[in-house]
């Protein structure tokens, strides 16, 4: 009777253990199963974000393929800005030099035009200095003229032909031929109306042939050096 229990009570522990394996095995198919289809549903959803993402990755693709120039602008759009800022600061140094080559032939033509002026000046008034030295020494030389005229005037003129007055009358001629050749020539006078600038009137006398205003006589030859007056005439003057 206890032998019987016990080899019941083994079936049972057996039948058990065996329920329990199967439960347990059940159970790890149901894991496996669950695990399985929980690969396939992410696999899913993956293959439907891919299918999603592919028509936008192609819509990009297409967009960057039907606009590479937008991309060669913005490429050639920099060296572009460059060179035109390298051209703008190209002009205007152009242009800072144009006005400095004008200013400077601005003022080369001004310093020109001062030595030409300056030259002008100094050329005048050399001119200048050379006549009033002239002038001068002509002024020291007209009272010799004077003196042989008087002395020649007063020789007889039975005496004309004696040696030492043709002496006299051909150092009196070169003289006058010198003082001529160098442009000093005397002032006419007598016979010509009265002109302050060329006669010194000393005397009025009346004189019923000549005109009021004329020169009726020169006490002194009055001579001119080229255009300027050295010595005024000496007249009498017609009242």
């Amino acid at each position: 009777m206890a032998a019987g229990n016990n080899l019941d009570n083994e079936v049972k522990q057996k039948e058990s253990s065996d329920n329990a394996f199967s439960e347990g095995q059940d159970s790890e198919d149901a894991s496996i199963n669950v695990e399985g289809n929980a690969e396939n549903v992410s696999q899913e959803e993956d293959n439907i974000q891919a299918e999603e993402s592919a028509p936008a990755e192609e819509a990009s693709g297409d967009a960057e393929d039907s606009n590479p120039v937008d991309g060669s602008k913005e490429e050639a759009g920099t060296p572009g800005k460059k060179e035109k800022r390298f051209g703008r600061k190209k002009d205007k140094n152009i242009e800072k030099l144009e006005e400095k080559l004008a200013e400077l032939e601005d003022r080369r033509v001004r310093q020109l035009a001062e030595f030409e002026n300056f030259r002008k000046r100094s050329e005048k008034e050399k001119s200048q200095m050379f006549e009033t030295g002239a002038k001068t020494v002509v002024e020291k030389i007209l009272p010799v003229i004077d003196n042989f005229e008087r002395g020649l005037a007063g020789v007889p003129a039975e005496e004309r032909e004696a040696p030492f007055i043709q002496g006299m009358e051909l150092v009196y001629k070169q003289l006058v031929t010198a003082l001529n050749e160098l442009g000093v020539k005397p002032i006419d006078a007598v016979g010509k109306e009265f002109d302050p600038n060329l006669h010194n009137a000393v005397m009025a006398v009346d004189d019923d042939s000549l005109e009021s205003g004329t020169v009726a006589e020169e006490m002194q030859k009055g001579y001119m050096y080229k255009e300027s007056v050295v010595r005024h005439s000496m007249v009498k003057v017609v009242n």
